[in-house]
């Protein structure tokens, strides 16, 4: 169950802080996109993996065996249920794209009163991995038979998701510096897929939920078993300045 903040909207204030909320994400999202574009050349993963990864360019690199040995870890706790694949990695592995994608962060929300569970996007939160050809979605798909799985693609992309959280460790500056971009950046597990650790960046904007009541009116409606988080306008005037802060602590 996710921590958010919820309060009550009439019809009239839910739509005009729907159309708020689509500009501020569009904005959001290009915003995020351009910084991965900027910093992309850091996220190189032969500099985690070194021999362990097929690429153009063969070097050994410190540590690469231990941060193999870790990504074995993780791909084991997750790769048989939901999915079926083989325990053990074979390297070199495949080529890793150097290419970050980000991918809308989303989780259930249940209400009892109409027996339904409703997916809940969040309009700050995304889930950034190595590009791959079997995005969030399709994987999803696959584990739940909507899509025939392909398994070396369903291979690859645990990979792709889990080197990212093992390069943000072994390169803490990097994290570092996604912060100081004002992005929170977290480790979750997705239940859904097993557990899966994937990282997860955030923006500093508050946002909240209606009450249940009022999303399941709303997806009623709709048709829909789906929901948006909603932006706080006024906690914009209130965006935390994690810098400013940090300053503070050394004179106060």
């Amino acid at each position: 169950m996710e921590d958010i903040s919820r309060k009550q909207l009439n019809n009239q204030e839910f739509f005009q802080l729907r159309q708020a909320t689509e500009k501020i994400s569009q904005a959001l999202s290009k915003r995020l996109i351009g910084h991965l574009n900027t910093l992309r050349p850091l996220f190189l993963p032969r500099k985690l993996l070194g021999i362990y990864v097929k690429s153009a360019v063969k070097e050994e690199v410190p540590r690469s065996e231990k941060a193999f040995s870790e990504l074995q870890e993780l791909y084991g706790l997750v790769c048989e249920k939901p999915f079926s694949l083989p325990r053990k990695l074979q390297p070199p592995l495949p080529p890793i794209n150097q290419q970050l994608e980000i991918t809308p962060f989303q989780y259930p929300l249940f209400i009892e009163g109409g027996n339904k569970t409703v997916q809940i996007t969040s309009p700050t939160r995304w889930i950034l991995s190595f590009q791959g050809d079997c995005p969030l979605e399709r994987l999803r798909a696959m584990v739940s038979g909507r899509e025939q799985r392909q398994h070396e693609e369903m291979q690859q992309a645990l990979i792709n998701h889990l080197s990212l959280v093992i390069f943000l460790k072994y390169f803490p500056e990097l994290k570092r510096l996604l912060e100081d971009l004002r992005y929170e950046v977290e480790i979750k597990e997705l239940s859904d897929l097993g557990n899966l650790q994937v990282v997860v960046l955030k923006a500093p904007v508050a946002t909240f939920l209606p009450p249940n009541d009022f999303i399941l009116q709303i997806t009623q409606f709709s048709g829909i078993s789906a929901f948006q988080e909603i932006f706080d306008l006024e906690a914009i005037e209130n965006i935390r300045d994690s810098f400013k802060e940090q300053l503070k602590t050394l004179v106060l």
